[in-house]
């Protein structure tokens, strides 16, 4: 013994006896040849009950069939094995995780003398696992199921805008007929008469963009039909004069120079302008007209459109081409909020993009794209 740090007997025992940790040790035939007083406190157990006995004989059934087939083989080849959980079974018939440690003690020629098990309680950690466990399996079961109401949602749209286009059809088609007949004289009807026609406009894009959207997120995507023969011009200055027709109070002025061919989905192409000028009449100034403008160079097709007022928040700049979001529009002026969402997909779907300034001077949304694919 060191004279300059001796350990008393006594406190080596007591330092087993009462561990903050379950000791047993087991001779070489694999029987328990001594326990701490601290396991036999957590199971119940005396020292003698314990004395003689093989270990499994205190674990549940998974823990013997663990213990046997995993554990012990593996001690016999490493000599040692970490970090194992196992549930032994108290004299009152309760469960007691715990996580253990194992090593063998062997003479120098290889002879096992005994194998010495340290036990710590584990009911906190493994109350907490299986929580993490039950969570992860709730929170998957209601993932799928989100993922199935989202996609019937989705469904649900699509049929609905489909479903919705025969009877607003039957009212453009009456109001046609209506402008055709000239039944309707009076200043007050003609006015009711291009408010209807209006609407039917307005009901139309919604529909569109509502379809459009279904089919992106149930997997269709933007579909195009490209041409490069035909001129794109005529098609931007249509969607302006129906604009104009549309909000016959408010200004649009266009500046179009396309002078190479536009190989692109022209009613698409349509869509995206129209939905940007849309979006420039909800959010700018009344009495500053829209610009629309529209050029080729370089091999490169540009198009923007661009208004006064207020200027865009930075928050909302980051969110402005997400779906549904719709930021401060006026009462007279609410939609649906996928205007912008639709138009930022068939600029990608032409190998494009939309970019955004905005300032206290004007708003101005850029969409630029290769003149052939």
């Amino acid at each position: 013994m060191n004279d300059q740090n001796p350990i008393a007997t006594e406190d080596l025992e007591d330092l087993f006896e009462n561990a903050p940790c379950g000791y047993v040790t087991l001779d070489a035939a694999g029987r328990i040849s001594r326990v701490n007083a601290t396991l036999c406190t957590w199971t119940g157990y005396s020292h003698g009950h314990f004395a003689g006995k093989r270990l499994h004989l205190f674990l549940n059934m998974a823990g013997r069939i663990y213990y046997e087939t995993h554990i012990a083989p593996l001690l016999r080849m490493q000599g040692f094995f970490d970090e194992f959980a196992l549930d032994l079974v108290t004299e009152s018939g309760d469960r007691l995780a715990v996580i253990a440690n194992a090593s063998e003690k062997r003479t120098p020629d290889g002879a096992l003398v005994s194998t010495r098990v340290a036990m710590i309680r584990a009911t906190d950690r493994r109350r907490y696992e299986r929580e993490l466990v039950d969570a992860r399996e709730v929170a998957t079961t209601s993932l799928k199921s989100e993922r199935e109401n989202s996609e019937l949602r989705e469904q649900f749209i699509a049929v609905l805008g489909h479903d919705l286009r025969n009877p607003l059809a039957s009212i453009s088609a009456g109001a046609r007929i209506l402008q055709r007949s000239g039944f309707l004289q009076e200043e007050k009807e003609l006015r009711v008469l291009d408010m209807l026609n209006s609407t039917v406009t307005r009901m139309s894009g919604l529909i569109d963009n509502v379809l459009d959207f279904a089919r992106g997120r149930l997997g269709g995507g933007i579909t195009l039909s490209r041409d490069a023969n035909r001129p794109l011009e005529p098609v931007l200055e249509q969607v302006v004069d129906e604009l104009r027709t549309v909000s016959s109070d408010r200004s649009i002025e266009t500046n179009f120079a396309i002078t190479e061919p536009v190989n692109c989905d022209r009613a698409r192409i349509g869509q995206l302008v129209s939905n940007l000028i849309g979006n420039a009449m909800t959010h700018g100034a009344a009495y500053h007209p829209v610009q629309v403008g529209a050029k080729t160079e370089g091999g490169v097709f540009k198009l923007w459109v661009a208004n006064a007022g207020e200027p865009i928040p930075a928050i909302a700049m980051e969110r402005l081409f997400e779906p549904f979001f719709r930021g401060d529009v006026r009462s007279s002026r609410q939609g649906l909020g996928l205007g912008l969402h639709i138009a930022s997909q068939i600029a990608q779907a032409h190998g494009g993009k939309i970019a955004v300034t905005s300032t206290s001077e004007e708003t101005r949304f850029v969409f630029t794209m290769p003149t052939l694919p």
